[in-house]
């Protein structure tokens, strides 16, 4: 039994074990009977909790709860993450196989069979209580499994409120409402972690401490690192283009998100200009007491102080106590830094609407304190680089140990996916081995197959020696 507080601050008794195991035992029911549906009618369940999160007023209200209760973001952006990150996992999934045969290759004798995982526990962060669980779901019910919502405590009720709209949907086109739960509320550290233990397959998406508990919780999983976001600027780029898309990128749901800018390199050619282009954006560049306010109001005794984390730039002016009226009416604030590490908490993560800014005196400067940057933290998750400079693309290319580069993009849009690159949508991403994860490319659904090879017999393919040592040979001698 395990001790909790409810929402009325009662303690009562909970059978943790319990509690999960009927639901688990729920779920498996329900996959009995989805795992004979056709690809056509898994298409359908896909389709439903989309449009469960995507008709005119869901998204609305789920973001208005998620603010309320959370404290976090933006509501407009809010709106826009779920209408958005929805419509293009839809996109993604449309036509793709994931029901029986989905690959045959005569000339190697191999026929593919998707299958599912089975239960897949998902933990999923405050900062998405709506948009993460309704991705993650159409990607696991692609794969004809069944999903069970970890939500913060704190998102609990944006996730229940999804959870309704999902099954009122299904209910519509017969599908088994238990092949999406959520953990009942209160949600704690051990009901969460006794879910991951009873599930077939963990995913893992919001804080390091519960990104560890997935990946240690002897479950297969695909759980995603932390983001610190670095973007070179070289002499070579588009200034303003690249000041508005930073802008774009720092200020977006109140910088919530892992993909947002956390610090630009500005290669000092052109350091002076793209500062003016920034402010010109609306950014507010902190003096060295301003700074050292900012810095204070956002961390206390080493941890992010929740009143500034993801929070409106008026609300952090008023926090940190910068009574300029520029700072006052700012969306976004820089603080210049030469240092990394945890003696220079600005060189870090921080969700919050401040850019970090460092002067480079040319590219091999910028890569190497970019790299620096990365190796203290958000370590093989993405950076970015605005050139017009194609040596400076391939060269980052080969030496920047990141699972996504982007080039002259909005980082907050394109990590995850958008409607003009390549990358598919998604709200959790890998960092390879570099951060500590099982994958490095964003989540899919693919992440959530089982895969039956069939093998036939067929013609022999046996090499000659000469095919495979004549080059060594020749060079070296036998």
């Amino acid at each position: 039994m395990e001790e909790v507080k409810n929402r009325d601050n009662q303690t009562v008794e909970v059978n943790v074990q319990e509690t999960v195991s009927e639901m688990v035992r729920k779920a498996k029911a329900a996959m009995n009977s989805f795992y004979n549906y056709s690809q056509e009618q898994v298409d359908e369940v896909v389709q439903a909790v989309a449009w469960a999160i995507y008709k005119p007023g869901h998204a609305e209200k789920l973001a208005e709860i998620a603010l309320k209760d959370t404290g976090l973001g933006r509501y407009e952006d809010k709106v826009t993450k779920k209408r958005r990150k929805t419509l293009g996992t839809l996109r993604d999934l449309k036509g793709e196989k994931s029901v029986g045969i989905i690959n045959i290759d005569e000339a190697k004798g191999i026929t593919e069979i998707a299958k599912p995982v089975g239960v897949v526990a998902a933990v999923v962060p405050s900062t998405n209580p709506g948009a993460t669980p309704a991705n993650i779901a159409m990607m696991a019910l692609k794969g004809r499994n069944a999903i069970i919502i970890a939500p913060s405590p704190k998102g609990h009720s944006t996730s229940q409120l999804l959870l309704q709209y999902i099954h009122e949907e299904f209910e519509k086109i017969g599908a088994p409402k238990d092949l999406f739960q959520i953990l009942p509320a209160p949600v704690n550290k051990a009901i969460t972690k006794e879910l991951m233990s009873q599930a077939d397959f963990v995913t893992v998406t919001g804080s390091a401490n519960n990104v560890r508990n997935g990946q240690t919780c002897g479950k297969p999983n695909a759980c995603v690192g932390a983001g610190n976001v670095v973007s070179i600027v070289d002499a070579s780029a588009n200034i303003e283009e690249t000041a508005r898309r930073i802008f774009l990128s720092k200020t977006f749901d109140n910088a919530t998100s892992c993909s947002n800018d956390n610090s630009v390199v500005i290669e000092e050619a052109v350091y002076d200009q793209m500062i003016e282009a920034l402010e010109k954006q609306g950014g507010y560049l902190c003096n060295a007491e301003e700074k050292k306010r900012l810095q204070e109001a956002m961390w206390i005794d080493g941890k992010r102080n929740p009143r500034t984390t993801a929070k409106d730039p008026n609300v952090i002016a008023k926090e940190a106590g910068l009574d300029n009226v520029n700072a006052q009416n700012a969306s976004f604030f820089m603080v210049k830094e030469t240092g990394v590490g945890k003696d220079y908490p600005f060189s870090g993560e921080k969700l919050a609407v401040v850019l970090t800014v460092y002067k480079a005196k040319d590219f091999q400067e910028a890569m190497k304190l970019t790299k620096k940057i990365l190796n203290y933290q958000g370590k093989g998750h993405s950076c970015g680089l605005h050139t017009t400079n194609e040596k400076h693309i391939e060269q980052i290319g080969y030496e920047m140990d990141v699972c996504r580069l982007l080039i002259n993009q909005v980082q907050v849009y394109g990590n995850g996916g958008n409607f003009n690159n390549g990358l598919n949508f998604t709200l959790s991403m890998g960092g390879g081995s570099w951060g500590g994860n099982n994958i490095g490319e964003n989540l899919s659904y693919k992440h959530f197959l089982n895969i039956t090879r069939v093998s036939r017999v067929i013609p022999e393919v046996v090499p000659t020696e000469e095919e495979l040592w004549g080059n060594y040979w020749n060079k070296y001698g036998k």
